[in-house]
């Protein structure tokens, strides 16, 4: 997940030379020490020292530099627009009442009254295409709302649809990672649409979050490009605040409008289920979704990216670690995005019902700061901690069999 932008200068050779870097420092006796004890402490087991997880390591290193090596710095006017709309978000968010109670800022959707469905072929399937007006904005007074809300390309959901046509089957809903969503042939096989769909006999929809893929295309209105901060998630803190909150409203909307489809069912009562699982990103919005939504069947959170300011700071290259204007920047973020946190609001689907896998060795969304806390805030889901790294989750069998066998149990 791409969240800091950095120094462009950085080469591709030194973006190698920092992975095999890291991978082996991974290995070293000192490290594994330091790591092992920090595992313990919060309950996840300690990954091996064995050439394959460090090249796991390095493939997400990689991964994580190039992000360092594409991305351009933040100007400093941008820096400053940033932090005044952080300053004004967090008095305005007080003044409502949304910090003490982070459920009120969230409003809860209709179905869409329209709905546009056609055709497009990925690979060899053919995928129904879903598009609606998502209907939200932030509220009136809301710092940074007449930036989000000129972001027309932004206004209008698109999602992919496998379903079939015999009747009445469950759904799920399958969330994409930044950086993904409008892709769809990397969409879909990252995400097994069409194993769910012919396999498990599920009814499945993809979903494109907001500021990712089409609904990015078009920029501000009155400009062919976004700000340099720009993007979701990054460090513009009211974007994020405003990405996170329309991503959760938006897959409620799509969860609305699959009950009207086919008369599904609520959780525990008769009829066919929902269920949603995500990826990184993907992961933090499932998590929200269900804090929101407790009528879901079941919820997966893969590799989830559920705690945006850790991975602020781990994320950062060594350059920004120690700005004061970062530093002051993470504060502001700690303050403000619980309003939009999975882990400030009471978990709603029964632990039961809950379920999460994650990389030991994720250099992304780090497991002791990401899944375990998530894994806490639900009380006792279940978990699966594999071995293996953030982008190599897609070809571990132990996940795939976790997730599926997750979905047979609750939307069979």
């Amino acid at each position: 997940m791409s969240v800091v932008p950095v120094d462009a200068t950085r080469t591709w050779a030194g973006v190698a030379g920092r992975a095999v870097h890291r991978s082996l420092v991974f290995a070293t006796p000192m490290a594994a020490h330091r790591r092992s004890r920090r595992f313990d402490a919060v309950g996840v087991p300690t990954p091996s020292r064995s050439p394959a997880m460090g090249a796991h390591v390095a493939l997400d290193e990689l991964v994580v530099g190039g992000f360092h090596a594409v991305n351009r710095p933040i100007p400093s006017e941008e820096i400053d627009r940033i932090e005044r709309e952080a300053d004004a978000a967090l008095a305005h968010f007080t003044d409502a009442g949304w910090l003490a109670d982070p459920r009120s800022y969230h409003r809860d959707p209709s179905a869409p009254a329209e709905v546009a469905l056609g055709r497009k072929r990925v690979g060899r399937t053919r995928f129904e295409t879903l598009r609606f007006d998502s209907g939200w904005e932030p509220q009136p007074g809301e710092p940074g709302r007449s930036r989000w809300v000129g972001q027309l390309a932004n206004h209008r959901v698109r999602a992919l649809v496998l379903r079939h046509d015999d009747g009445p089957r469950p759904w799920v809903i399958c969330i994409h990672g930044a950086e993904m969503g409008g892709r769809p042939l990397i969409d879909t096989r990252i995400l097994r649409a069409e194993h769910l769909h012919r396999d498990l006999g599920l009814n499945v929809a993809l979903p494109v979050l907001p500021l990712h893929g089409p609904r990015r295309a078009h920029g501000v209105t009155g400009s062919p490009t976004l700000p340099a901060a720009s993007g979701f998630p990054g460090l513009d803190l009211v974007d994020d605040v405003h990405g996170l909150a329309q991503s959760a409203w938006d897959i409620r909307r799509l969860v609305a409008w699959i009950r009207t489809q086919d008369a599904t069912g609520h959780a525990n009562g008769n009829g066919n289920g929902i269920g949603i699982t995500g990826f990184s990103l993907g992961g933090y919005v499932a998590a929200l979704v269900a804090a929101l939504e407790p009528t879901l069947d079941v919820v997966v959170a893969g590799c989830p990216a559920v705690d945006l300011p850790s991975l602020f700071r781990r994320s950062a290259p060594a350059a920004l670690r120690h700005d004061p204007r970062f530093l002051a920047l993470l504060q502001q973020a700690d303050q403000l995005l619980p309003v939009v946190s999975p882990l400030a609001l009471p978990a709603a689907v029964p632990a039961d019902r809950s379920y999460i896998y994650a990389g030991l060795v994720d250099r992304l969304a780090h497991p002791v700061e990401q899944a375990a806390e998530l894994a806490r805030h639900w009380g006792d889901p279940h978990v699966l901690w594999f071995a293996g790294g953030h982008i190599t989750h897609s070809f571990n069998g132990e996940v795939a069999t976790f997730v599926d066998d997750a979905l047979r149990m609750h939307l069979a």
